[in-house]
């Protein structure tokens, strides 16, 4: 496939205006091919306030949030780029983007993460149901992100192409979430600062499966492999030393305070793919759990084979941590990749159904290339 190149700017709407979205607002701002028509809260008192306010930008860009789906619809965006938190409500975000892929809007979303590749995860039926529904109105579905998503799916495959033989693939975060300001996450779905008697929702059986699940089997699809079902979970989690307070939550000493989860897919009962997790909320926790090379945290590609390749991807923010460098490249990934998902074949597509994605425009003094 070659790469598509935009005849004329895009319309596309912001959905969702929180921690990824006001970041994919200024994305759009700054995207020479993309024109920003509308965006969604699901905030009262953001309703009404210019977009340029809610990103952070100091000025106004001439569009106004809403809260109401219709109001959006009605503007007949050529795409939404989707931010709202779906962890906890996957359900229903899948109805909601059913109804924009009716509505004949393509969509790209950062979730729910099960349908970054949700082929041999979730039931037959739901996922003949969203591509009906893109089918029945032209539009297509491309869920993504940095993880899930880039830096365990694409930049893996993209690695695996300099391999003569692969024997194992491992794909890691490796991080410190201390500067991570998302209580829901933190607290509700990892637990951290609860008891380590305590069971969120991440780590009841089957969840880091259908969560990150998807990637092992995108990696495996992409190399042309068939897993062995079910895939397998392993958790181990760790108390605080001491107290620790972190921009989400205060975690007392003795709760939970750092995790390392993997999700493994075996081919005729070997280990082939694995995607792991180590997650600290201080850079000191576990020091004989993976850490980064450098910096405060990473995405971690080893490849064991012919030739044995490892990669390190790290990120920092002009203005934040690396916590608000991976807000940002979580909306690029997505905003990069609008003009593709509008030219690709109705219904849900992945990476694999993709040409390159690149950051085309967007050059410091760059203009826009004519086609």
């Amino acid at each position: 496939m070659t790469q598509v190149i935009a005849t004329k700017p895009l319309r596309v709407a912001v959905w969702s205006a929180g921690t990824v979205g006001r970041h994919a607002i200024a994305g759009v701002d700054a995207h020479p091919d993309l024109e920003l028509v509308g965006v969604w809260t699901s905030t009262p008192g953001k309703h009404g306030l210019d977009a340029g306010r809610l990103a952070g930008l100091g000025r106004d860009l001439g569009v106004t949030a809403t809260g109401h789906r219709d109001d959006v619809l009605a503007l007949a965006p050529d795409c939404i780029i989707h931010t709202a938190m779906t962890g906890a409500q996957v359900s229903g975000a899948i109805d909601d983007l059913i109804v924009f892929l009716r509505a004949g809007v393509n969509v790209v979303s950062t979730g729910p993460a099960v349908l970054v590749h949700p082929h041999g995860t979730l039931p037959v039926e739901m996922v003949e149901r969203i591509g009906e529904a893109g089918r029945s109105g032209n539009a297509s579905l491309y869920v993504n992100g940095t993880d899930p998503g880039f830096a365990n799916d694409v930049l893996p495959l993209v690695l695996s192409s300099l391999s003569q033989r692969i024997d194992h693939v491992r794909v890691s975060e490796i991080a410190d979430y201390s500067t991570y300001d998302q209580p829901v996450v933190m607290g509700e779905l990892f637990g951290f600062g609860r008891t380590m008697e305590a069971k969120p929702p991440l780590w009841e059986p089957g969840v880091l499966s259908t969560t990150w699940g998807p990637v092992v089997r995108l990696i495996a699809a992409g190399l042309g492999v068939t897993l062995d079902e079910p895939l397998t979970e392993y958790v181990e989690r760790s108390p605080a030393p001491r107290d620790i307070d972190t921009a989400s939550v205060f975690i007392a000493e003795g709760t939970m305070a750092a995790v390392r989860f993997r999700v493994v897919g075996r081919v005729d009962g070997t280990p082939r793919i694995v995607l792991e997790h180590v997650t600290r909320t201080a850079a000191d926790l576990e020091p004989g759990w993976p850490a980064p090379l450098a910096g405060d945290g990473c995405y971690r590609v080893e490849i064991t084979g012919e030739p044995r390749m490892s990669l390190e991807l790290t990120h920092h923010g002009q203005y934040g941590d690396h916590t608000v460098s991976a807000m940002i490249a979580a909306a690029q990934q997505l905003i990069n990749a609008v003009p593709a998902v509008v030219a690709a074949a109705p219904g849900l597509v992945s990476p694999l159904d993709l040409p390159l994605v690149t950051g085309r425009g967007l050059v410091t003094g760059s203009t826009r290339v004519a086609d």
